[in-house]
């Protein structure tokens, strides 16, 4: 591979914006790529993938190239020269890039391989616990899982077409899929691909959406015609499969505490022909007591850490602070204790994280169940979803049943 000085300086330019700025990888990547319109697919999609792969392995790559943060240009550029080194490319005689002892390079890459914190490229206190809480052989495979790249992965908009069709329609538009045993409504794409730009999705008869969050609808067993609240939202990658799964019939309220989420939720739901969904800005108590009791099923896609998601959000390893736990552990219980009551006596909720951590998960459900809010309450069943035993993202579902009233 030949290195071209406009887009390597590209990648650095969105490492400098991530690293140092504190700017989210994908509206980076999002900024970066539009600044040379001529740039075709395969230079999008190195500035893309280089980009995300150095943010995986920041701090291995760091401690090779000996830099620390805040990070100099030319820290920046010889991380981008360890990257080279490791993946076999010859780098380009240019006065940013120094000279590069490539065997000093691959000796360090051999002997920080043996420690997990750095071979995962990991922060000291992720690993410790992370280790800690799922034990040193699970944390070891998943944290392995988690920093493979995502696959793009469709969600078939069932409202508009089937999965046949749907793949059938974007073959003819060059775009190869497969079906995924054990996820009735989702394709893989067999090549990286811009499907954002196909008429199937134009016309709202997909959706991307990761396999592992793909089940999380179907585990709260919707029926058409039923009433359902999604009390966070967000900008409505489950409400729409919901809306699919009932058919369009019912009433299906989408709360989420950001209007402006809301708003590109509607205008999902608009594409998708999800007409059975309504969208309600929680700007106070009122919004959830209005609905106390009104419920035949509610989902709690509840806030969390994300250390299920690093796949597609892999600076998150360097976002979160370790004291971010323990604040959004409040934040959960709060959430469930808040909108259970939203639940019908008869009816079930679903409370769901994209996080791997027991605390944030089942230990949650647990002290809810004890807890006066829920005593009503019954554990139906539960689902860990782990990366390492998917392929796919790491999630957690619990699914509780409201007892009826005693007559």
């Amino acid at each position: 591979m030949r290195l071209h000085r406009n887009l390597v300086f590209a990648v650095v330019d969105a490492l400098n914006y991530i690293f140092n700025e504190g700017e989210y990888a994908d509206k980076v990547v999002e900024k970066v790529l539009k600044y040379d319109k001529r740039w075709g697919a395969r230079d999008r999609g190195f500035i893309a993938e280089t980009t995300y792969e150095m943010v995986r392995w920041r701090r291995l790559y760091a401690e090779i190239a000996e830099v620390k943060a805040p990070y100099s240009r030319q820290n920046l550029f010889r991380m981008f020269a360890v990257w080279a080194v490791l993946k076999g490319i010859k780098l380009p005689d240019w006065k940013q890039i120094e000279p590069t002892p490539e065997r000093r390079i691959k000796g360090k890459f051999d002997e920080l391989s043996k420690i997990r914190k750095y071979r995962e490229s990991v922060p000291d206190w992720m690993d410790e616990l992370c280790a800690k809480s799922l034990g040193e052989a699970l944390w070891t495979k998943e944290i392995h899982a988690l920093n493979e790249q995502a696959e793009v992965i469709l969600r078939v908009n069932t409202l508009k077409t089937t999965k046949d069709n749907l793949s059938s329609v974007l073959h003819e538009a060059g775009v190869e899929t497969e079906s995924i045993k054990g996820y009735p409504d989702a394709l893989r794409l067999k090549e990286r691909s811009n499907v954002f730009i196909t008429e199937a999705f134009k016309n709202g008869w997909f959706e991307v959406q990761d396999a592992s969050s793909q089940l999380v609808a179907p585990f709260l067993d919707v029926k058409p015609g039923q009433r359902v609240v999604d009390t966070c939202a967000g900008a409505g990658g489950k409400t729409l499969h919901l809306a699919a799964l009932m058919e369009n019939k019912g009433q299906l309220i989408a709360l989420d505490i950001y209007g402006n989420k809301l708003k590109e939720l509607k205008r999902r739901a608009k594409r998708d022909g999800a007409h059975n969904v309504e969208t309600r800005a929680i700007d106070s108590t009122k919004v959830i007591k209005k609905l106390y009791d009104t419920a035949d099923r509610v989902l709690i896609d509840a806030p969390c850490t994300g250390l299920g998601v690093l796949k597609r959000n892999p600076d998150a390893k360097w976002k979160l602070q370790p004291d971010f736990l323990e604040k959004i552990m409040v934040t959960q219980q709060q959430i469930l204790q808040d909108y259970s009551r939203i639940v019908k006596p008869g009816g079930k909720l679903v409370y769901a994280t994209c996080s791997i951590l027991p605390q944030e998960n089942i230990q949650q459900v647990k002290k809810f169940l004890s807890s006066e809010a829920g005593k009503d309450f019954s554990l139906i069943k539960d689902s860990n979803i782990y990366a390492c035993k998917t392929g796919f993202d790491g999630f957690y579902m619990a699914l509780l049943e409201k007892n009826q009233l005693r007559k």
